[in-house]
C-alpha cells in the first residue's frame, strides 16, 4: 500500500475514532443529564398523581367532579382578573400618553390644571415613574400630600411664587428660578422615590472628574466579531469534532487535486495546512476560545523549526483576533456573578467591549462615585473546559504530526493547564494584583490599578481604569520614547527574578500600557503571575553570571545541577545548549549600546533550535517555560522598538546587587 493510501486510511480510521468517541460522550452526558435532572422527578411525580386522581375518581367520581367544576370557576375569575388589570394598565398608559402629546398646547394645559378628575389621576401615579417637566408645581404637590396622608406639603422655593398663576414677563425669562425649582423638585422626587440625594462634597468630586480628559481605551480587532461562546461540554467537542472532520475533508480535497493536476498538493503536510484549513482552524479556536485560543496563541510565538510556518501564521490569526460574547450572554453572567441589580451598582457601563482575548473580554464602566473601571468578564464554560480543550487540540495535533519528537508536547501541555486553571480564577489574580502592586510601589516607573472587590468574583474582575496604549502601538513613538519603554520593561523582567522572585509569565505586550505624558509603564493583567522557588532562582542567576563572565564550564555544570541536562547527552547537544545560554548572556557581557534593531540573536538561536530538538534527553525544568516566555518575549520587543541599550548597569544593579540570599 502506498503512503497516500496508508495516510488515508489512518484518517478515516482516526475519524471513526472521534465519531465513537463522541457517541459514547453523547450517550454518558445523556445518562448523566437524566440521573440528575428534575425533569425525571417531576415526570414520576405526575405519574403517580395521576395514578392517585385515576383511583379516587372511580372510588367517588361525584366529589371529583366537584372538585373540578370549582378548579375550572376559580381559573376562570383569576383569567378575568388578568384580563381587567390588563384593560386597566392600557387605559392608565392611553391617558398618560394623551396628556403628554397635549402638554404643549396653552388650552389644554389650562383645562388639565383646572380639572380635578386629572389632579386624582396624578395622585395615584408612583413618584418614580414621575416625568416633572409634563405637570405644574401645584399638582406635584397635590400628589406628595395625598402620598404623605392628605398632610399639607409644600415644595416652593423663596423665589416661587406662593400660587402657580401665570409667570409674568420678567419672570418667565429668569433662568435661574425655574433651574432652582426644577432642581429642587428633583431631589425630592429622588427622595420619594427611595434614592439618595448626594451631597455637595461628592457632586463637586463628580465635577471635578467631569473636567478631567476621558482616559482613552484600545479598540476591537476589525475582524472580531460578536458570536455565542459555547459553554456545555457537548457543544465545545462538537467545535472540535467538526474542525477535526474539516481538517480531513479540506486534506483529501487538496491531495485529490493535486493528483488530477489541478493545483493541489501531493504532501500530506502541505495538504493539511492549506489556506482553507488554516481558516477553519482560526474560525474554531476563536469561536471556542478558552484554552484551545490560549494555547494557539503560545505556538504563535514558536520558531519555526518546532511550528511549521503555516501552522504558525494560522496562530499568529488566532493571537489577533478573539471574538466576543453578545449582549445577552454578557447579561446572564453578570447576573449569574454579581446579582440582578449589577447595573444599578454602576453610573455607566459600555455594552461593547474595547477587548477580547482567549479567557474573557473587558468592558469600561463607571462606578457610582464617577471612578471608571475595566470589567473583565470570563467566558462561560471555560473553566470547566480548561482540561478537555487542551486535550482536544494537542490530540489532533499529534495526529496530524505536528511536533518534533525533541518537543516534549506533554510537559508543555502539564504546565499550560496549571497555569490556565491559575488564569480563570479571579480571585486569585485579585490577589496577586494587589501583592504585586504593593511589591511594585518603591519604584515610581510602573503602577498597578487598584483592584474594586465589591465587583470582583471568582469570574468577574473589576479594576481601575488606566489610561495609556499598549506596546504595540509604541513603535512609531519618538526614539526617547522607545528607549524609556525598553530600559524600564527589561529592569521590571530582571526585578521580577532576582528582586521580589514573583514574575507576571504573560508576554502579550497588550499586559503593559505606556502612558506618554507621565511616562509610566501601567501594569494589567496578572492572571499568570507567580512566586518561584528562591532556590531556583540562586542557582538560575549562577547560570546567567557565568554566561556574562564567559565561562562555558559554569553554565554547563549548573545547567546540570538544575536539570536542563542529564550529563548522558551528547557533545553536540551540550554543545548546542551553551551557546544557546552564551548568546543570551551576551547583553550583560556587552559594555556598551547594544542594537537590539540590528541583532541577529534569534537567528543563531533559530539555528541551534533542530539540535536541541532532536538530542534533547529530557524537558527542562518547569519554571523555564514560564520565564523564558516571558524573556523571549521582552527580547522580540525590544528588536521591535529598534532601540540600543547598555545593559550592563542593569545586570549589575539589580542581578549582582539586589539578589538576597
Amino acid at each position: 500500500m502506498s503512503r497516500s493510501a496508508q495516510e488515508v486510511a489512518a484518517l478515516l480510521r482516526g475519524l471513526r475514532i472521534l465519531v465513537e468517541a463522541c457517541g459514547r460522550e453523547h450517550l454518558a452526558h445523556g445518562r448523566h443529564l437524566w440521573s440528575n435532572s428534575s425533569i425525571r422527578e417531576l415526570i414520576a411525580e405526575n405519574v403517580a398523581h395521576t395514578q392517585q386522581l385515576v383511583r379516587h375518581s372511580s372510588q367517588n367520581p361525584v366529589e371529583e367532579l366537584k372538585k373540578l367544576q370549582q378548579s375550572l370557576q376559580e381559573t376562570g375569575e383569576r383569567g378575568y382578573v388578568v384580563a381587567k388589570g390588563i384593560c386597566s394598565l392600557l387605559e392608565t398608559k392611553i391617558q398618560m400618553s394623551r396628556k403628554e402629546s397635549g402638554i404643549s398646547e396653552p388650552a389644554q394645559a389650562d383645562a388639565t390644571r383646572k380639572s380635578p378628575t386629572t389632579a386624582q389621576k396624578q395622585a395615584s401615579w408612583d413618584a418614580a415613574n414621575l416625568d416633572i417637566s409634563s405637570i405644574t408645581l401645584q399638582e406635584f404637590e397635590e400628589i406628595l400630600s395625598r402620598r404623605n396622608k392628605d398632610r399639607s406639603v409644600s415644595l416652593r422655593t423663596p423665589a416661587t411664587k406662593s400660587s402657580q398663576t401665570m409667570p409674568n414677563k420678567a419672570d418667565a425669562s429668569d433662568p435661574g428660578i425655574i433651574n432652582q425649582d426644577t432642581e429642587y423638585v428633583n431631589n425630592v422626587l429622588r427622595f420619594v422615590a427611595g434614592a439618595k440625594v448626594e451631597e455637595q462634597e461628592a457632586d463637586a468630586q463628580l465635577k471635578k472628574k467631569s473636567d478631567q480628559p476621558a482616559i482613552e481605551v484600545p479598540e476591537l480587532s476589525k475582524v472580531a466579531k460578536q458570536r455565542k461562546v459555547p459553554s456545555s461540554r457537548i457543544g465545545r467537542m462538537a467545535s472540535f469534532g467538526g474542525l477535526f472532520a474539516g481538517l480531513g475533508i479540506g486534506t483529501l480535497n487538496e491531495l485529490t487535486k493535486g493528483a488530477l493536476g489541478l493545483g493541489g498538493s501531493t504532501s500530506m503536510r502541505e495538504a493539511l495546512l492549506s489556506p482553507a484549513n488554516a481558516e477553519r482552524i482560526v474560525d474554531t479556536l476563536c469561536k471556542v476560545r478558552g484554552a484551545a485560543l490560549k494555547i494557539g496563541q503560545i505556538l504563535s510565538i514558536q520558531d519555526s523549526s518546532v511550528v511549521s510556518p503555516q501552522l504558525a501564521k494560522a496562530f499568529e490569526r488566532v493571537r489577533q483576533a478573539a471574538d466576543y460574547m453578545p449582549d445577552w450572554q454578557v447579561e446572564r453572567v453578570m447576573n449569574t456573578q454579581l446579582g440582578a441589580d449589577w447595573r444599578q451598582r454602576l453610573r455607566s457601563f459600555e455594552d461593547k467591549p474595547f477587548a477580547a482575548a482567549s479567557i474573557g473580554q473587558v468592558h469600561r464602566a463607571t462606578l457610582s462615585d464617577g471612578t471608571d473601571v475595566a470589567i473583565k468578564i470570563q467566558y462561560p464554560g471555560v473553566a470547566q473546559s480548561i482540561e478537555s480543550d487542551i486535550d482536544n487540540l494537542v490530540g489532533m495535533l499529534k495526529v496530524w504530526d505536528v511536533f518534533p519528537q525533541g518537543f516534549f508536547i506533554d510537559n508543555v501541555v502539564r504546565v499550560a493547564k496549571r497555569e490556565l486553571q491559575w488564569e480563570v480564577d479571579y480571585d486569585r489574580e485579585a490577589e496577586y494584583t494587589e501583592k504585586f502592586r504593593e511589591m511594585i510601589s518603591p519604584y515610581p516607573e510602573y503602577y498597578v490599578p487598584r483592584v474594586v472587590r465589591d465587583l470582583t468574583t471568582s469570574s468577574v474582575l473589576t479594576t481601575e481604569l488606566v489610561p495609556g496604549v499598549p506596546l504595540d502601538k509604541c513603535f512609531d513613538l519618538s526614539y526617547e520614547h522607545r528607549a524609556h519603554i525598553a530600559a524600564s520593561v527589561l529592569k521590571l523582567c530582571l526585578r521580577e527574578l532576582f528582586e521580589i522572585e514573583c514574575m507576571q509569565t504573560d508576554p502579550n505586550w497588550s499586559n503593559f500600557l505606556y502612558d506618554a505624558p507621565s511616562r509610566r509603564l501601567m501594569l494589567i493583567d496578572f492572571g499568570s503571575t507567580r512566586f518561584y522557588r528562591h532556590e531556583f532562582i540562586r542557582n538560575y542567576r549562577q547560570v546567567i553570571m557565568s554566561a556574562a563572565a564567559n565561562n562555558r564550564q559554569g553554565v554547563l555544570e549548573m545547567s546540570r545541577e538544575m536539570g536542563f541536562l542529564t550529563g548522558y547527552e551528547t557533545k553536540q547537544m551540550e554543545q548546542a545548549h551553551v551557546d544557546a545560554v552564551m548568546i543570551l548572556g551576551e547583553i550583560f557581557r556587552y559594555d556598551g549600546d547594544f542594537d537590539f534593531g540590528k541583532q541577529n540573536t534569534t537567528e543563531r538561536l533559530a539555528a541551534l533550535v533542530p539540535t536541541m530538538v532532536a538530542h534533547r534527553l529530557c524537558p527542562p525544568p518547569e519554571e523555564i517555560y514560564s520565564i523564558h516566555r516571558k524573556l523571549s518575549g521582552i527580547f522580540l520587543l525590544c528588536a521591535r522598538l529598534n532601540v540600543r541599550m547598555n545593559c550592563v548597569p542593569f545586570y549589575k544593579d539589580i542581578v549582582l546587587g539586589k539578589f538576597k540570599d
